[in-house]
């Protein structure tokens, strides 16, 4: 059971989290403006919200901030090792290495990317290289998973070595890239993340994984103190160097805290807790394949996109889909904490998402008729 030096912890880090991205941000956007072109981003298609030229590296103040704490309490551990509070919660571990060597590939790609547009392909391979390092450096993978087959007498499937690695680089290469493709508005992003670390990090400390529930607090901390800057009118964007820092901690914390903890192991779990971007995600590189595109081609047909283009204002729209993160979040929280209600809950769930999509499908389909009127001159 945690205790009261365990909550000081964790208020500590997010305060330190928030307000070292806070103060970090306004400077990360001096340094945009001095970069130049690369590092700002103009409005030059009907995908981009904004109006004027904005400062895109905004992400490299999260990492700021979620590094800091997360290094100071590294280095107390260390210091303190034969205290029992920080053999508790030490998160000093193998792991944690593993994860940080690839956070750096992960942020260095993203921030090439933002000042010159790195090729899909390549953005791709190295996602992998940093997703094989998380697996044979770091020692964490998905090897166990709840058997979705509830009638059968086997509750876990245990994964072969090969079929585990190959299962975690594709969780963690999708989710890092879900959280990039929701990064459409202002706010948007960060906030949906901050969310989902909530909700990894209340089910953390339910099944006793205390270094998750750090981590997953100072990434909450870090999205808070971005927000302010990030909401609309953005006068920053976090860029892929933030979209995919945060897509990809929290693939990685969520396969240690929710895939490993046998309390409250099940696959809905986890795709309850990052339901949005994973629906958002999935939708769109469906609809991509069907029309014989790239499954990777940006397009303006995203959840975000199809809410303003029924009328809702962005600032509606982000906090509609605050809404159905947390929706899912608080879901994700009920069954992890009571298996009574698990196939309820998971019901619950999926029609929210099978509402969601019916109504976009519709929308988009009237909204066709209603060009095609226009065209003919029917207005």
């Amino acid at each position: 059971m945690y205790t009261g030096n365990f909550v000081i912890l964790m208020i500590f880090t997010f305060a330190a989290a928030f307000i070292f991205t806070f103060v970090a941000t306004p400077n990360v956007r001096r340094i945009a403006f001095k970069i130049g072109e690369g590092a700002v981003d103009k409005p030059k298609d009907a995908r981009r919200m904004h109006k004027k030229p904005t400062p895109r590296i905004g992400g490299l103040a999260m990492v700021f901030g979620f590094i800091v704490p997360i290094a100071t309490i590294m280095v107390f551990s260390k210091i303190c090792n034969d205290s029992d509070f920080w053999s508790r919660y030490s998160i000093a571990s193998r792991q944690t290495v593993g994860m940080f060597i690839a956070l750096a590939i992960i942020v260095v790609m993203g921030f090439i990317d933002d000042c010159k547009d790195l090729p899909a392909k390549l953005k791709f391979v190295i996602q992998i290289a940093a997703a094989l390092i998380v697996i044979f450096v770091g020692d964490i993978k998905i090897s166990v998973f709840t058997n979705p087959n509830f009638l059968s007498a086997n509750p876990y499937l245990v994964f072969p070595e090969w079929l585990s690695v190959i299962i975690t680089v594709i969780w963690i290469v999708f989710i890092t890239n879900a959280v990039n493709f929701i990064d459409g508005l202002d706010g948007l992003a960060a906030g949906v993340s901050a969310i989902m670390s909530v909700s990894l990090v209340f089910i953390s400390i339910r099944v006793g994984e205390y270094p998750i529930a750090i981590f997953g607090i100072t990434l909450m901390g870090s999205c808070f103190g971005f927000l302010p800057f990030n909401f609309n009118p953005a006068k920053i964007f976090m860029g892929d160097t933030g979209s995919t820092f945060l897509g990809f901690m929290l693939a990685t914390l969520s396969i240690q805290g929710v895939f490993k903890s046998y309390a409250v192991i099940s696959f809905a779990v986890p795709l309850l807790i990052l339901g949005l971007p994973l629906f958002d995600a999935s939708f769109a590189m469906i609809r991509r394949i069907l029309r014989g595109e790239s499954p990777m081609k940006a397009d303006r047909g995203h959840l975000h996109h199809r809410l303003v283009d029924m009328g809702f204002s962005q600032k509606q729209t982000v906090f509609i889909l605050y809404a159905i993160s947390g929706v899912l979040g608080i879901t994700a929280v009920l069954l992890a904490e009571s298996g009574v209600l698990r196939a309820l809950l998971v019901i619950i769930a999926l029609i929210i998402l099978l509402l969601i999509t019916g109504l976009l499908k519709t929308h988009s389909h009237e909204n066709k008729e209603h060009h095609s009127d226009e065209r003919n001159g029917k207005n």
